[in-house]
């Protein structure tokens, strides 16, 4: 479902990412794992699209996303970190403006949202400004949003960051209910073993480490690796 190939991005002689194979399987949650200028968004705007690499290629669902960015669209939902919201509208509005943006049909888009409002548990808030709503629900109110178009695959950057422990515990169970391929950001190496299959590590831009948590079970923890890269 998500496929890299030599991808690389450079900018003069700084080095983004280099070199990065990786291959993530229908179905799976894989966490994106990497210390701060790591290359994790870069790599992350560079599968959605965002960036051209400068060598290399991406693919989502078989496709090559420098050649297929308008089909490829229509199969991934990406949610940055501190994702773009209205803060005028109400999340049903928010729903209503994207699902015509999308061009949905009236009674797809009347069943998408009802579906997406259920999925992420927001409809105590459905009706309320998205500017008076709690950092944790404007995280619902996103990931409702980039799951409207039932997307394949989901691309997260950082969905927890920010939130008290509560509203992670609720985040991390919406992402684990989804039944989605999924890759994801974070720092928070906790929530990984209870979240992810599968751990991609990058530092500098290059791959460092791939494969399950259980993988680690020689080192004392997660923090380890970040220890031994930030050193």
């Amino acid at each position: 479902m998500i496929e890299t190939q030599g991808l690389s991005k450079y900018y003069g002689d700084f080095i983004a990412v280099e070199n990065l194979n990786i291959t993530i399987r229908e179905g799976e949650v894989v966490a994106f794992l990497g210390p701060n200028g790591a290359g994790k968004s870069t790599t992350m705007k560079m599968l959605t699209g965002y960036l051209a690499p400068s060598s290399g290629t991406a693919k989502i669902c078989g496709m090559e996303v420098a050649h297929n960015r308008e089909k490829v669209a229509n199969r991934i939902g990406y949610l940055p970190e501190n994702g773009p919201l209205y803060d005028e509208m109400t999340p049903h509005k928010l729903l209503n403006f994207f699902a015509d943006a999308r061009s949905m049909d009236k009674d797809t888009k009347i069943e998408r949202i009802n579906q997406v409002v259920e999925q992420c548990a927001i409809s105590t808030v459905l009706n309320k400004p998205i500017g008076k709503l709690s950092r944790g629900f404007r995280q619902r109110v996103g990931m409702a949003n980039v799951l409207l178009h039932e997307p394949d695959v989901l691309i997260m950057d950082e969905p927890t960051a920010g939130l008290d422990p509560n509203q992670v515990l609720e985040v991390r169970k919406t992402i684990k209910d989804l039944g989605k391929t999924i890759l994801l950001s974070t720092h928070i190496l906790q929530e990984v073993p209870e979240m992810a299959d599968r751990i991609i590590l990058i530092d500098q831009g290059r791959l460092v480490f791939e494969g399950t948590p259980a993988d680690l079970k020689d080192e004392p923890s997660l923090d380890s690796w970040f220890n031994r890269l930030t050193a």
